[in-house]
């Protein structure tokens, strides 16, 4: 693993433009499995997962020509092999079980051996994905191995899930976009990438609706076809050079940024004191930014960040904003509606100086504006934990060494590059 040694204390400054969303080409890429007919992805991230997955496909015979200068990828899945040439599907990312849906429609089935079933799905739940793939007409069968079925293609059907899940609403699309008639999923995930990949999904031929909503409907088509599709960009990223700019007392504009999904951040950063503005798709902060935590009108009780599913704030975007808050003047609490160790990390944090109050698994309450000093850290296995504590670390004048932050890599191409490129002063090391 890679550590990142930041010289701290510098104002960020400067114009930048944020790569592809990695939670977006991810599961569109899955989807060009849907169809042997050429795609074209463009403003494509070079991201680890991405590069997995990428040689994946390869290895099962497909064409993917992948220009990284210029961010554009052709796909030509018209070789794929009738049955996995390796045992194993990738390992340790979210993604692989978003091959389901094209292996299922490829195979008509497949086997998970134990191993995979551990380390590929890693903890994250697999039940709510074998009950979509049931409910459009799979059929699952467990024993030391995990064997799923599909005998003459997928079928419409309706499913109301237990939560909110991202990946499940993305199988799901890409599952009922071919099956016969049409489907139903109510309590779908609705984030900024689940929409992104059902537009995707539409441009190659399918018929969705209630894009953004909780209940989408899919009516199956007989077949899929090509297209050229764009990666929107990362509104993670865009928050994230958003926040470097307020915690350094910086003038940050990021271009290409996505206004429509940013009114709810925009009032999140107000609540430490921080003005996001907007001058067409390009976002801004400016000096000077006074960081003073916004009292609610309900005196009596503490300001407030919830996050949660989208469209709540979004739980991947809350370590940026406690960290900034450590900077604030007052006193914020913080709620993780969704993540029981989200706030593993904060002893790392109080390695700075930062006085951070566990509450319970969910929520913590920041005093802020505390002396802070370099400190050497140890990120957590959590991207936005590790651009947080390089956040603070990136604020306090001096050396400091966030340990083990090689995960950044995973959902930000170029980043230490970027940050240079604003007047940071870090490196790997």
């Amino acid at each position: 693993m890679a550590d990142l040694i930041v010289n701290g204390g510098k104002p960020l400054c400067g114009t930048i433009t944020p790569s592809g969303n990695k939670n977006s080409v991810l599961p569109i890429l899955c989807a060009t499995l849907l169809t042997d007919d050429p795609v074209t992805l463009t403003n494509v991230p070079d991201i680890t997962d991405l590069n997995k997955l990428v040689s994946f496909m390869q290895s099962q015979g497909s064409v993917i020509t992948w220009d990284k200068l210029k961010a554009q990828m052709q796909i030509d899945h018209s070789r794929f092999k009738k049955t996995l040439a390796s045992d194993e599907l990738p390992q340790d990312m979210r993604s692989t079980v978003l091959l389901f849906p094209g292996l299922l429609k490829r195979f008509g089935g497949f086997v998970l051996n134990s191993e995979s079933k551990g380390c590929t799905l890693g903890v994250r739940e697999i039940d709510p994905h074998l009950d979509i793939l049931k409910a459009l007409g799979a059929e699952v069968h467990d024993g030391d191995a995990l064997r799923i079925t599909l005998k003459n293609g997928f079928k419409a059907g309706r499913q109301w899930t237990d939560y909110m899940s991202v990946t499940v609403t993305e199988n799901f699309a890409m599952a009922a976009c071919t099956a016969s008639g049409k489907s139903e999923l109510i309590n779908a995930a609705s984030e900024p990438h689940v929409q992104d990949l059902c537009e995707a999904l539409v441009a190659m031929g399918a018929h969705i609706e209630g894009i953004g909503t909780s209940r989408i409907t899919v009516t199956g088509v007989n077949k899929l076809h090509g297209a050229s599709i764009r990666i929107n960009s990362d509104y993670h990223e865009i928050v994230t050079f958003l926040a470097l700019g307020a915690i350094t007392g910086g003038t940050i504009a990021v271009q290409d940024s996505l206004p429509h999904h940013f009114d709810l951040i925009t009032r999140s950063f107000a609540k430490l004191g921080v003005v996001v503005t907007h001058e067409g798709t390009t976002a801004h902060i400016r000096q000077p930014q006074k960081l003073v935590i916004e009292t609610p009108m309900t005196k009596n009780l503490l300001p407030k960040i919830e996050a949660a599913p989208w469209p709540y704030f979004s739980v991947d975007l809350l370590p940026l904003l406690i960290a900034l808050s450590t900077r604030a003047e007052g006193t914020m609490h913080f709620w993780n509606k969704v993540y029981e160790n989200g706030f593993s990390w904060m002893p790392e944090l109080a390695k700075f100086g930062a006085h951070v109050v566990t509450s319970d698994p969910h929520r913590i309450i920041v005093f802020g504006n505390r002396p802070l000093h370099p400190a050497v850290v140890d990120s957590p296995f959590i991207i936005r934990a590790a651009v947080a504590l390089t956040m603070v670390a990136a604020s306090i004048p001096g050396q400091s060494i966030v340990r083990n932050a090689e995960i950044i890599k995973r959902a930000h191409p170029r980043f230490v590059e970027n940050l240079r490129s604003l007047g940071a002063d870090l490196e790997w090391k």
